[in-house]
């Protein structure tokens, strides 16, 4: 990996949670390597003094983090991919792309044990610090929702730990790769992400809604019940800003409507597609779409998420560098 292309935590080697007293130690350490009169370069010199200044300010720290470093390409981990590249196929020789089922070569499912990239005994014997903490990196769940605001926080709170109880029960156990994370920082705005899942190469952005059982309809930008419009979490621009912040992932948007019985299949949301100029207009000015942001009930949210991790390419891998930056955006 070059440092050009290198988070700022990367660049001084140290882990996302590392303390101020860490940041200057190890600051110490890479200026001394670094720097110009001691041989070093000064572009990598810049790079650490900018790391350093950044990592050690309290609130530069957590515009940073809360960015999720989107100003840093290779925050990613992997290489830089040839232009036009898809990006739900991990880069040509890195540790990841031998997972991608082959011909004639076991394939790696979803249900197999996590492969973390960059692997915790490579970095060992690199000499190098995990960016990510071992033992932080194999815990499937990170974070709870949280109180914030005045108005409707139990009620926005109910829902999302419904949200969290499915995913731990329905898709956690399916899926040992899969990270969720809870309580994040929007980058597309000053509001919050409910949860992110993922998986592999592929990650969802997940709302959630708590509605009386029924049928709804879903037409791509408007939820609809006896008539009467509903508006569900806007969460295409931020699928859109997350996407390109982390262009090696395909990033899907889902909101999951619970019902207040607790049935799975309750409310029932009928899907209901527009016309090819209707929905591609609307994808253009408002962003909702059958594209971009599904609206399920809870067991559509199971059924949907388990089939989207599971299909991608290596969806038993833990991208390291990916959950660093997820964890340090949560609120």
């Amino acid at each position: 990996m070059t440092q050009g292309n290198s988070s700022h935590y990367q660049v001084l080697r140290i882990p996302v949670t590392a303390t101020d007293k860490e940041i200057k130690v190890a600051y110490r350490k890479a200026a001394r390597q670094a720097h110009p009169d001691h041989g070093g370069d000064p572009a990598a010199f810049r790079r650490v003094t900018l790391a350093y200044e950044t990592l050690i300010d309290a609130k530069r720290r957590a515009d940073y983090d809360r960015s999720y470093g989107s100003g840093s390409r290779g925050f990613s981990g992997t290489p830089d991919r040839e232009e036009g590249a898809h990006f739900d196929v991990p880069a040509a020789g890195s540790r990841a792309s031998a997972h991608v089922h082959r011909p004639n070569t076991p394939r790696n499912t979803a249900a197999d044990a996590p492969l973390y990239l960059p692997s915790f005994e490579d970095v060992a014997q690199a000499g190098e610090v995990p960016l990510v903490p071992e033992d932080l990196a194999r815990q499937q769940v990170h974070g709870m929702p949280r109180k914030r605001g005045i108005f409707g926080a139990e009620a926005r709170i109910q829902r999302e730990m419904r949200t969290v109880q499915l995913i731990s029960r329905q898709i956690l156990p399916a899926i040992p790769a899969a990270r969720l994370i809870n309580g994040l920082q929007s980058p597309a705005d000053n509001s919050h992400i409910d949860h992110v899942l993922f998986s592999g190469y592929r990650m969802a952005v997940i709302g959630s809604m708590l509605l009386p059982p029924g049928a709804y309809a879903w037409n791509g930008s408007t939820l609809t019940h006896g008539g009467r419009s509903i508006a569900p979490p806007q969460l295409a621009q931020v699928v859109r800003r997350m996407q390109d912040i982390f262009p090696e992932l395909n990033v899907t948007g889902w909101t999951v409507v619970h019902s207040s019985d607790g049935n799975l299949h309750e409310p029932v949301i009928d899907q209901q597609r527009r016309a090819a100029a209707g929905l591609g207009s609307d994808r253009g000015d408002r962003g909702d779409s059958h594209d971009t942001v599904r609206v399920v009930n809870a067991a559509g949210l199971a059924r949907g998420l388990k089939q989207f991790l599971s299909s991608g390419p290596a969806p038993n891998t833990v991208n390291v560098p990916v959950l660093g930056r997820l964890l340090r955006g949560m609120h």
